[in-house]
């Protein structure tokens, strides 16, 4: 809807509300305050919205602002500028003389600037001997010093607003991928469960987001997406729990934090070998059932993010640059070149690259990360070792400390999966699907 200055049958203007509000603000400037006046505007172009400037209204504040000589306004100087309409449309880049108009009719509506229009409605200012200005017709900033601070309050409410919906928008983009992840992951290791009806709630829950979406929907949908993440995520570390119930290393995330530094430090070979290496051969066997396929690396990099901070920018998308990464983490962690060797000879360069990565993760806890490795290759090479249930185990250590935090009122972490227990699409585990996974497993290949 278009903004008109009133006017009255003779063609006069008449003074509305939002004028007269204007002049009230302008009345209250302080003696001696004092703004940048491109810093101030600068601040009213971020708040244009919640002011009620459009973007042309606003070239013609820049173009009025040009005139004033000063780079600062002060409630005790002149705050009258006195351009003509054609000074005026050339600095605002050849505006036509209609536009103009009305878009000076808004700046007043908004409370920007006022009126000082002379008795014959022209604008001019009128110099005494000495060259000052005494009287002058115009356009008057004094609001833009009056408001100045309400403008950078506005401003801070637009910020605020624009960062929450950046991050709004960057968690949703998370969860949308660690989702279609971990559905894949269950998919490609044939973990029991109707994944195509997984697959029909995702796409439900992503299709309610339209081209342009406010931030409570995003917000809404971030909610939704977590509870499928977080049952999803339950299935998956069932599984692996039941195909190696008595292994030590399916609790590798407690096993880790619990793991007694002085007991495997490198020079202490013999101990560490007793304390850490021993097993059985049902362990051997259900270790061997595992999942033989590499785990993805969108996985193992959700459940290690510390390993993203190792590459320049932060980013890793290949294999080639994860196993680079570890390269960098190595000496970080003190682990010796020969204890990385042994490793990548036992697991394999990948799974002793993933094995470094979570030790990275929990690097807090670990004493000695070159002899806590020197253990994991010992029993890597006895077959009773797999970076599957440590990845897992470090998954739902992530997932427990964003409920945590989430309880404690901490909205910069992840919801509870206790948001979306009524969102439609949960995903459903039969009793029978639960008794399989608490069988023992067969091998597989």
């Amino acid at each position: 809807m278009q903004t008109h200055t009133p006017t009255t049958p003779f063609g006069r203007r008449t003074m509305s509300l939002g004028m007269m509000a204007s002049q009230a603000v302008a009345k209250t400037v302080p003696e001696g305050a004092q703004v940048q006046k491109w810093q101030v505007f600068h601040t009213i172009r971020e708040a244009r919205d919640l002011i009620g400037a459009t973007d042309r209204a606003l070239a013609i504040l820049n173009a009025l602002l040009s005139f004033h000589p000063e780079t600062e306004l002060s409630g005790d100087g002149e705050l009258i500028v006195w351009p003509s309409n054609e000074q005026l449309m050339a600095r605002a880049n050849g505006m036509p003389a209609t536009t103009l108009r009305r878009h000076l009719a808004v700046l007043v509506d908004c409370g920007l600037i006022i009126r000082r229009d002379s008795p014959n409605g022209k604008r001019f200012a009128r110099k005494g001997r000495g060259g000052q200005v005494e009287q002058a017709y115009g356009f008057d900033l004094a609001p833009i010093v009056a408001r100045a601070e309400e403008f950078e309050e506005l401003a801070d409410a637009v910020r605020a607003e624009k960062n929450a919906f950046r991050l709004a928008k960057e968690r949703l983009t998370l969860l949308r991928r660690d989702v279609v992840k971990l559905i894949e992951t269950g998919i490609e290791e044939n973990v029991p469960g109707n994944w195509g009806r997984v697959q029909q709630t995702y796409q439900a829950i992503v299709g309610r987001l339209p081209r342009s979406a406010p931030r409570q929907l995003i917000e809404d949908i971030c909610c939704d997406l977590h509870g499928l993440y977080t049952e999803i995520l339950e299935v998956l570390e069932s599984f692996a729990k039941t195909q190696n119930p008595d292994a030590n290393e399916s609790h590798s995330g407690r096993h880790i934090q619990n793991s007694n530094p002085d007991s495997i430090s490198e020079s202490e070979e013999g101990s560490r070998k007793e304390n850490e290496a021993g097993g059985s051969v049902a362990e051997n066997d259900n270790l061997r059932s595992l999942p033989k396929r590499e785990l993805p690396l969108g996985i193992v990099l959700d459940a290690c993010p510390d390993v993203k901070d190792l590459v320049p920018g932060g980013e890793i998308r290949h294999w080639r640059d994860f196993l680079a990464a570890a390269e960098v983490a190595r000496p970080l962690l003190g682990v010796s070149p020969s204890a990385w060797r042994e490793a990548c000879e036992a697991m394999g360069e990948v799974q002793a690259a993933i094995t470094l990565a979570a030790i990275l993760q929990r690097s807090d806890q670990i004493n000695s990360a070159g002899g806590y490795l020197r253990s994991l290759t010992d029993k890597a090479r006895e077959g009773k070792f797999s970076t599957w249930p440590m990845v897992m185990a470090l998954l739902r250590a992530k997932l427990d400390a964003g409920k945590r935090a989430e309880l404690s009122g901490d909205r910069g972490e992840l919801a509870t999966s206790d948001a979306s227990d009524s969102a439609p699409g949960k995903l459903e585990v039969s009793e029978a699907l639960l008794r399989s996974l608490k069988k023992p497993s067969g091998g597989r290949g």
